[in-house]
């Protein structure tokens, strides 16, 4: 058996990981490539891109994937999928770590999560991995939320196998953490576990499109991956978010799109009026998730609001940062600051670790005027 222990996970990844079992359904199996350009080969990762700059950029190369199947139980639906093994970075806290491959890496396991009445991906669940094969444990551990530009948020983590074959894979969702409003509210805070069987083959494997980008740090994204079998992880677009759009601003490339709602949605127990700020990636608008915010409301001088922004999951804001301002008016001319107080806590692939605070100057304070 192959147990491999983290010690470096954060804690608060071990605390969201699900404690109790839940009958799962089904997975649906197959094995899906996606394609995100023309494979030319593997032969290890090339190197990291010299000179990167501070913020989002083009990776050194493009992976596909497959999809190993599908489940689900309770209020989730679970797809797995896996790659190459390939590198990533932590954040914990401040500290910005890269993890490498490996010798017994031998593929990058991936779980999304989503809601299978409205499609809406669910970050922030706490998601825990325990592959079999034959009713024999071959590998298990707390994975890591992370952040891709063509996937957007998901879990995943470097797993060695024990070869071809057929394996199950028991997801355990701990349940959302974050306060959740609208239909949204009495949903997805209980734990579930999924199992999902996974066809794997080294040579399948093997096929799976890899190619190295010429443009390497430029500042661009890949582009995201479009699966009819699995929503994206997607902000609304800004023209699509309810309420008064109040502007935006970009904080190491983390853009913060505001809007206030005239009342608080179900389950924010103040009255409105309601700020809401959308955290997304620039180019492919994925949603960024376990940041700490602050806002801060000023007209001519005077505070009229300031105070933090909870994480917030809600059917029409999706996943957001937003506080009651308990019957502050807003005019023209009234300024907003908004502070990142925690950078987001999210592992990043390539071309996302140096962005979003894992800069010098980490993530300042934006102020924007309300026109």
């Amino acid at each position: 058996m192959r147990r491999r222990t983290q010690l470096d996970r954060r804690t608060f990844l071990r605390s969201a990981a699900a404690t109790g079992a839940v009958a799962g359904a089904g997975g649906l199996s197959g094995c899906l490539g996606f394609e995100l350009g023309s494979s030319d080969g593997i032969a290890g990762e090339p190197p990291i891109v010299e000179d990167r700059p501070d913020g989002v950029y083009l990776p050194s190369h493009v992976e596909g994937m497959k999809m190993g199947g599908m489940g689900e139980s309770g209020d989730y639906r679970v797809g797995v999928f896996y790659s190459y093994a390939h590198r990533f970075w932590n954040v914990n806290g401040e500290s910005v770590e890269q993890t490498d491959v490996q010798p017994d890496d031998d593929v990058h396991l991936m779980a999304s999560v989503w809601d299978p009445e409205t499609g809406q991906i669910l970050p922030e669940t706490g998601l825990s991995v325990e592959i079999e094969q034959d009713g024999s444990l071959v590998s298990q551990e707390v994975i890591y939320p992370m952040l891709s530009q063509p996937m957007g948020t998901h879990y995943g983590a470097n797993f060695g196998l024990e070869g071809d074959g057929t394996y199950t894979v028991n997801v355990s969702v701990g349940g959302v953490r974050t306060r959740r409003t609208g239909t949204y509210r009495d949903r997805f805070g209980d734990p579930a576990t999924v199992p999902v069987e996974i066809e794997y083959s080294q040579s399948g494997r093997d096929e799976i499109s890899f190619r190295t980008l010429e443009n390497a740090g430029a500042r661009d994204a890949v582009d995201r991956m479009e699966m009819e079998m699995m929503p994206d992880a997607t902000a609304p677009p800004v023209d699509d978010l309810p309420g008064e759009r109040l502007g935006e601003v970009n904080s190491n490339d983390a853009v913060l799109v505001a809007t206030l709602l005239e009342e608080s949605p179900v389950g924010v127990d103040a009255p409105g009026p309601y700020l809401a700020v959308s955290a997304r990636t620039p180019y492919n608008r994925m949603v960024i998730p376990a940041m700490g915010l602050e806002a801060t409301h000023e007209r001519g001088g005077e505070t009229l609001f300031t105070g933090e922004l909870s994480r917030t999951l809600d059917p029409d804001l999706s996943y957001h940062y937003g506080a009651a301002m308990e019957g502050a008016s807003v005019e023209s001319g009234d300024e907003l600051t908004l502070t990142p107080t925690v950078w987001p806590q999210i592992a990043r692939h390539e071309g996302y670790e140096t962005a979003f605070g894992a800069l010098q100057g980490g993530m300042p304070e934006r102020t924007l005027t309300i026109e």
